[in-house]
């Protein structure tokens, strides 16, 4: 018997000593417990992996951010504005180009009689106004400074963002110049009234293809650039949604690719122009809503509801609406023409028809919709015309 136990206690003492020298090898390899009863493997173990603590003292996403806004900082601006002897306002915006050029929003220098600029570093210059859009509500002021006042953003592309992408906003919220928050883009293809950017706008046009995110602006960040991962301009903060006028979470800015269309235009002529079709919709429902009550042989599209006299609608033969009916307790007007496609690009509603136009036509371009009139389907030729100012 005491044989049988030196055996069994020589087997054991070299099992632990071969489990030992295994997990001296192997950090992440098993842990075992000596128990009378024998060896218990305990719960799995991993050796704790602890990252560095970098040298500059900061962690890589805070690197990441401190580089943006080192980098961005010197292209954004305060805009300061007087409107009234009594009336002044302010806002943000960005150096476009070295010739001066700087972009904010229209609201910030709307009717302004005095405009001030005031640089990163404290330098100041007056400004001139060089051209305005209400539909975009983007604007350009040019100062006559030296060039190494001028530090132009860098564009990128807001056809590629995507919902759930880190974003940054940098401008001057309340006064506090060159402040910086942080956000996700919350949603895409936003749309934007004109009225609701500038209440004096009379309704009747959109701002398109709006980016919607969390980064926090407030009152004196309209016009600043909202800036991705690079450090690239993708958006230009304009509004935000809110009950107390600051922010809750919601805001809007005009995507870089609207931008890269209109900025140009205002530094040309001091204004700019949007293809024109001449139709008016009625929001009430959607094609998708009333393809079942109406027995639509569609379920996407834009159902006309009045064709502009003169327009290029109605020179290229697009028809209106021609009677009422009721759905769901609401009056509407239908049999007008369904437009489900332009240039062979499915068309959801009226906001993907102005986003369309607004992001890759001009007036003066041929355009080719597609449209369903009864139990027919056919392409219609339209050449644009410009949007009335």
């Amino acid at each position: 018997m005491k044989n049988q136990l030196t055996i069994i206690s020589t087997v054991v003492t070299t099992l632990l000593g071969i489990l030992l020298a295994s997990c001296v090898g192997n950090p992440s390899a098993s842990i075992v417990t000596v128990t009378p009863g024998g060896i218990v493997p305990a719960v799995y173990q991993t050796t704790p992996t602890v990252a560095p603590i970098p040298e500059s003292g900061f962690d890589a996403e805070e690197q990441l951010l401190i580089s943006i806004y080192e980098r961005v900082n010197p292209s954004v601006v305060n805009i300061d504005v007087g409107i009234s002897a009594h009336v002044t306002g302010s806002g943000s915006g960005f150096v476009w180009d070295t010739a001066g050029h700087i972009v904010t929003n229209n609201h910030v220098v709307a009717d302004a009689n005095e405009i001030v600029v005031t640089f990163y570093d404290g330098q100041v210059a007056d400004a001139e106004l060089i051209g305005t859009d209400v539909y975009s509500d983007l604007a350009v002021v040019r100062v006559d400074v030296p060039t190494d006042w001028l530090h132009p953003v860098t564009l990128g592309d807001s056809d590629t963002l995507r919902v759930g992408q880190r974003v940054v906003a940098i401008g001057n919220p309340f006064g506090l110049n060159s402040s910086m928050t942080t956000g996700i883009i919350s949603a895409l293809g936003r749309t934007l009234p004109s009225a609701q950017m500038l209440e004096r706008t009379p309704v009747g046009f959109s701002n398109p293809s709006i980016i919607q995110t969390d980064a926090a602006i407030n009152p004196g960040n309209s016009g600043g650039p909202l800036l991705n991962s690079r450090g690239e301009l993708i958006g230009v903060n304009t509004a935000i949604r809110t009950e107390t006028g600051t922010f809750s979470g919601i805001g809007f800015a005009v995507p870089v690719n609207t931008v890269r269309r209109v900025v140009p235009q205002l530094i040309e002529r001091g204004y700019a122009e949007y293809p024109w079709l001449g139709i008016s919709v009625d929001s009430t429902f959607t094609v998708a809503e009333l393809a079942e009550p109406l027995n639509l042989p569609v379920t996407h599209g834009v159902l006309i509801d009045e064709v502009v006299p003169g327009s290029p609608a109605d020179q290229a033969g697009l028809q209106g609406s021609n009677s009422q009916v009721i759905v769901r307790g609401r009056r509407i007007n239908v049999g007008g023409d369904i437009i489900i496609a332009i240039n062979n690009t499915p068309i959801r509603d009226m906001d993907a028809l102005v986003a369309y136009l607004v992001s890759n036509t001009s007036p003066g371009d041929v355009v080719i919709l597609t449209v369903v009139r009864g139990e027919e389907t056919f392409d219609i030729a339209v050449t644009l015309g410009v949007r009335p100012r």
